[in-house]
């Protein structure tokens, strides 16, 4: 068992410090980014998994079994994340990436909330809910409130097999690793965003980074990434992410206000 590890008070001006230096500083992103924009953790009291347990309805052997079963969830999935804004959070790290100070955000999340905000780079490891798609030809397309509202299971219109969102559902892998695994390869800063590190394979991203060499910024409401993994962040910033990333960009726009006067005067 590791023994506990005591957190100094947040050190947002050194971490953005850290930022503003790196070579490839990437954002690893989990459910805690999102719940200030009204989506709860599926895990937390109130989320999905308190309504729909995950072995009985989010299964790709249940899908495949019991395509009925399954589009119940995926319905109230839909209506939960219905109509959800980006926050502070999430315009803040587009506004990183606008600065050259990160170069891509890793998601566990299905909700579109950073691309909603403006981010480019945005690698969604567990899929996104917007669109849907066949397993057996490969159709897509996006999913409308026709899919929603009707009673049936919706069906590929090139080979009737039932569609499911492009979303990761337990014995799925995940997608797009091997674009991850470049990412964090590279990546010298890694922002652990609003995720208890506890679900693999994005759990392991921060150790892959420290391994290499990198350096670990942890911002979640309460320290999560020391007990889940052993790992312990060079800084941790705690509370309210929609307040904490807001207050570490407007230490990264000091940064580069100073550093652009500095080539003003040298030149």
């Amino acid at each position: 068992m590791h023994q506990p590890i005591e957190y100094n008070m947040p050190q947002t001006a050194s971490a953005a410090e850290l930022i503003t230096a790196a070579r490839q500083a990437v954002a690893l992103t989990g459910a805690g980014i999102s719940v200030p924009s009204g989506i709860p953790d599926f895990r937390s009291a109130g989320g999905l998994w308190s309504q729909f347990l995950p072995e009985e309805y989010a299964t790709l052997e249940v899908f495949l079994r019991d395509p009925a079963k399954a589009w119940r969830l995926f319905r109230a999935m839909a209506d939960m994340l219905a109509d959800k804004k980006p926050n502070a959070a999430h315009y803040a790290l587009a506004a990183l990436a606008d600065y050259k100070c990160l170069t891509a955000i890793i998601t566990q999340n299905i909700d579109g909330l950073h691309q909603a905000a403006g981010s480019e780079h945005v690698v969604e490891m567990h899929g996104g809910h917007h669109n849907l798609h066949c397993l057996r030809c490969g159709h897509e397309e996006p999913l409308s409130t026709l899919h929603l509202e009707a009673s049936r299971v919706p069906t590929c219109p090139q080979c009737d097999f039932a569609l499911k969102p492009k979303v990761v559902l337990f014995g799925e892998d995940v997608v797009e690793l091997d674009t991850v695994q470049g990412l964090t390869a590279g990546c010298d800063v890694l922002l652990v965003i609003g995720t208890s590190a506890q679900v693999f394979p994005a759990a392991a991203l921060p150790g892959q980074v420290v391994r290499r060499g990198g350096r670990i910024i942890e911002m979640n409401r309460e320290p999560a990434l020391a007990a889940a993994t052993g790992i312990k962040p060079d800084f941790f910033l705690g509370g309210d992410i929609a307040t904490s990333l807001p207050q570490l960009l407007r230490e990264v726009e000091q940064n580069q206000a100073a550093s652009q006067n500095r080539r003003g005067r040298i030149q």
